[in-house]
C-alpha cells in the first residue's frame, strides 16, 4: 500500500495488498480505502464484501451513499442489483441490504449531502459507451445533476491510448475496475484506488486498455 499525507500529492492505494477487516454485520467485511472521522460514522470509501446469506440491519444514510456492484448480486427491500449495477441513495434515505449469493461492492458513504438529489439504480450493462473528444476514450455517465458539483462516470481507455495534459481542477477519485493504466508517477492495476488533489495534472496511458470508475469533484 502506497499512501501519502501530503495534500498536494495523489493518494494511491492498492486494495489487493490490504487485509479484509470485520464490520458491524456478521458475514460482511471491508477494506477501507479512505476514511475520515468517527470509526462507524465517518466519510469513507471502501470495498465491501458480503458473504453468501449475509445482511445488514436497516439503517439510514446521512449525506448519502453510492454503490457500484463489482461481483455477485446485492439486494435490499427495493430490488436485486447484479454486477454492473450503480446505486445512488440520497441524503437521509434508508434500506436493509443483504446478499443471498454474496457480492463485492465499491461503497462511498457521507459524500453526497444536500436535498434534491436523484435516487438512482442503473444497470450499467445497458448503458452504451459514448466516444469522447479524445481518441480511444469512452464514457458511461453515472451521475450528473444540476445544482451539484459531482460527476461520476465509468471510463474506458482502449489499448495504447495516451492522454496528454489531463487536469482535474477540483480533484478526482479513480478506482481501476479492469486492466491497467499508468502516468508519470506510477502504474495502477485492477484494484488500485487514486485520490487526486485539486489542480492535479497528469498524462495517463494504457497499454492494455482499462475500465475505471471516475468521480470528478
Amino acid at each position: 500500500m502506497n499512501t501519502t499525507a501530503m495534500s498536494d500529492a495523489p493518494l494511491v492505494i492498492d486494495a489487493n495488498k490490504m487485509e479484509w477487516q470485520s464490520s458491524p454485520a456478521e458475514g460482511v467485511v471491508r477494506k477501507r480505502l479512505r476514511h475520515i472521522g468517527p470509526v462507524e460514522s465517518g466519510l469513507v470509501t471502501s470495498l465491501v464484501r458480503y458473504r453468501p446469506g449475509s445482511h445488514f440491519a436497516r439503517h439510514y444514510h446521512p449525506d448519502g451513499e453510492e454503490i457500484l456492484v463489482l461481483e455477485g448480486v446485492f439486494s435490499d427491500e427495493f430490488g436485486d442489483y447484479p454486477a454492473g449495477s450503480y446505486l445512488l441513495n440520497p441524503d437521509g434515505s434508508g434500506h436493509r441490504p443483504f446478499s443471498e449469493p454474496g457480492c463485492l461492492l465499491l461503497v462511498k458513504l457521507k459524500q453526497y449531502p444536500g436535498e434534491g438529489r436523484a435516487q438512482l439504480a442503473i444497470d450499467t450493462s445497458t448503458v452504451p459507451w459514448q466516444a469522447q473528444d479524445r481518441p480511444g476514450v469512452y464514457r458511461k455517465e453515472l451521475y450528473r445533476q444540476s445544482g451539484f458539483e459531482e460527476r461520476m462516470s465509468l471510463i474506458q481507455l482502449k489499448p495504447d491510448t495516451r492522454l496528454s495534459d489531463l487536469c482535474h481542477p477540483r480533484g478526482a477519485e479513480i478506482f481501476i475496475l479492469e486492466g491497467e493504466v499508468e502516468d508519470e508517477q506510477g502504474q495502477y492495476t485492477e484494484g488500485c484506488y487514486l485520490r487526486l488533489p485539486p489542480g492535479h495534472q497528469h498524462r495517463p496511458y494504457s497499454r492494455t486498455g482499462c475500465v475505471l470508475y471516475l468521480k470528478q469533484d
